[in-house]
């Protein structure tokens, strides 16, 4: 029988802004003994990818402008916060205490634009966790927050093409984020930038066990992988934010995350 195994991978440090991720991910799998092969994927969390890229910001530095501070008025978010969340939006969706649904200047729906407070620190240190929605100063008296990757999409490439010149294994690469969803409780793994790794599977003509001809379902492999790995990443004090996937069921073939998005005339919840 097929088997899909997904091993987080040990002894990733904290990541600091201008870190190698691509190099420290080939010394952490010679570490655990973790011999890439044709066909494996590693899926690695956003977070490590923002710190890397420097997408620490201390609010402290952040003003406030007139649409933030009434975006601050109708969520009851930071002022600061809320010019963030307007910085990394196309568009705000909607809007209630504690929430801001907005389209990403990536595309994709997500709260508070993805900008994240857990397991963020200031450059030099310190801890700050993100307790219900509300920011905890550091040891250091400040706020920071974390934006998602510039692009995470060219940072997947880029660290693919790296991972596989010194490897000499073809192999596809996956950035994941944790969102909510319209229609159900509780967050889930998503693909946010991935390179040599489908994104969706367009099943449409395909025949089931009966002979019936589907018709309409389109898989969203991506996404999938991405909410298995979530499982084994965690969302608290876990430290294991690369997961090497091997038995992915499907041909790797070079997918984009716009593949996935709905597009507005399709999208009933807008």
């Amino acid at each position: 029988m097929p088997a899909l195994t997904l091993t987080a991978i040990p002894d990733i440090p904290l990541i600091r802004q201008g870190d190698d991720l691509a190099d420290i991910i080939i010394s952490s799998l010679a570490k655990a003994q973790v011999d890439l092969v044709d066909a494996d994927i590693l899926v690695i969390t956003q977070k490590v990818v923002s710190k890397a890229e420097g997408r620490s910001v201390d609010l402290s530095t952040i003003a406030a402008g007139t649409e933030a501070i009434e975006l601050a008025r109708r969520s009851g978010k930071d002022p600061r916060l809320a010019e963030l969340i307007l910085a990394e939006s196309n568009q705000v969706l909607r809007v209630r205490p504690g929430v801001v649904i907005v389209e990403h200047r990536l595309g994709f729906i997500c709260a508070n634009a993805g900008i994240d407070h857990s397991n963020v620190s200031s450059p030099e240190g310190g801890s700050q966790k993100n307790i219900y929605g509300m920011e905890k100063k550091d040891q250091k008296g400040e706020a920071w927050v974390l934006l998602l990757p510039v692009d995470p999409e060219k940072t997947a490439r880029e660290i693919r093409a790296t991972i596989e010149s010194r490897t000499n294994r073809r192999i596809g690469v996956m950035i994941i984020d944790s969102h909510g969803r319209a229609w159900r409780l509780g967050t889930v793994g998503v693909c946010i930038g991935l390179s040599g790794v489908p994104a969706i599977l367009d099943e449409r003509g395909w025949q089931d066990l009966f002979g019936y001809t589907l018709e309409i379902t389109v898989v969203g492999v991506a996404d999938e992988l991405a909410a298995a790995a979530s499982l084994m990443m965690g969302q608290a004090a876990e430290a294991t934010p690369v997961i090497h996937v091997r038995g992915f069921p499907y041909k790797l073939v070079d997918g984009s995350y716009k593949e996935i998005l709905r597009a507005k005339k399709d999208d009933l919840f807008r």
